[in-house]
């Protein structure tokens, strides 16, 4: 299909994402409003079947980028492998929409399927709030600073509810995605946030560090993936739907959790500086590596290069 003119082919790629979207998001609703029955081995088989779409949608949404591309898809994984067994946290730098369909295509088959923290107040949303909690997206509950002055009390309950929230993954291993920047990179956001970055936004540490702080004990690896696309560094969905998306680069390294990086990040000055440098300096180093890429004639061999050589 990368053969057709691309104003025939956009509308066509669309086309079909949305029906991909709306076939299995209602059948996610049904079987939503199916779970509420207060019968657990249904509501087990709901949410087995509930997952089961999610996989398919994925897996779908994949083919179709294949079928309209001509995609060089190029990857460099860590050493140790990857599992569908274990439980992770990835971060992630963010350029486009089409990062959370990427990302979740590098997840199918190798690792458990992806999850998003989802702000509390999205609960109560139609159609939004049940879709996420038949999925089990963990929803996090957030009091600010100005609140919690006036309900000392409630201090630590955030993390608390969070916690219970999170409470099913204990027995089935998770992807947790989170995208650190808080939203896409453009030039106009990069003078704006005066960021010291050539390719990235400055990274928000808060949200990691209360993902970290509400089931970090369940990691067993922080992933952090650099994703590149050195052909169409603009209008990036645009390309995809026109079939102009010629390469992806994916780069995943894999951290540890320790327990330096787990901690009260918004009551513990010194461990917020700590966690912001931490953060700070796995940024710079992507950075790096995003323009040593550019620099070396675009070619993966030079993210294991950079990566050595900044080791």
């Amino acid at each position: 299909m990368s053969t057709l003119p691309a104003w025939v082919l956009a509308p066509i790629s669309f086309a079909l994402f949305a029906l991909n979207l709306a076939f299995w998001g209602f059948i996610v609703l049904v079987l939503s409003l199916l779970r509420l029955l207060p019968v657990p081995s249904w509501q087990r088989f709901c949410s087995r079947a509930v997952h089961g779409c999610y996989h398919q949608w994925i897996g779908i949404n994949a083919f179709f980028i294949k079928l309209v591309n001509n995609l060089d898809w190029q990857e460099q994984l860590p050493a140790e492998g990857l599992s569908r067994e274990q439980w992770y946290l990835m971060i992630a730098n963010h350029q486009s929409w089409l990062d959370v369909v990427l990302l979740m295509q590098f997840t199918h088959g190798r690792m458990p399927l992806p999850k998003f923290f989802l702000k509390e107040e999205l609960r109560w949303v139609p159609f939004i709030g049940i879709g996420a909690w038949a999925l089990d997206m963990p929803f996090m509950k957030r009091y600010s600073q100005a609140y919690l002055a006036k309900h000392p009390e409630l201090k630590g309950q955030d993390i608390e509810s969070t916690k219970r929230s999170c409470e099913k993954f204990r027995h089935q291993p998770t992807t947790i995605i989170n995208f650190v920047e808080g939203t896409r990179c453009s030039k106009a956001k990069q003078q704006q946030k005066q960021s010291p970055f050539t390719h990235l936004l400055p990274p928000k540490a808060g949200g990691i560090a209360f993902t970290l702080a509400s089931m970090g004990e369940q990691f067993n690896a922080i992933l952090d993936v650099t994703i590149i696309y050195p052909d169409n560094p603009k209008h990036i969905v645009l390309a995809m739907l026109s079939g102009k998306l010629k390469r992806v680069v994916v780069q995943v390294d894999r951290l540890p959790v320790t327990d330096a990086m787990i901690g009260d990040y918004f009551g513990d000055a010194i461990f917020r500086q700590q966690f912001q440098q931490w953060l700070n300096e796995r940024w710079q180093r992507k950075d790096q590596l995003i323009t040593d890429f550019h620099r070396s004639g675009q070619r993966l061999t030079s993210l294991a290069e950079s990566r050595a050589g900044s080791g």
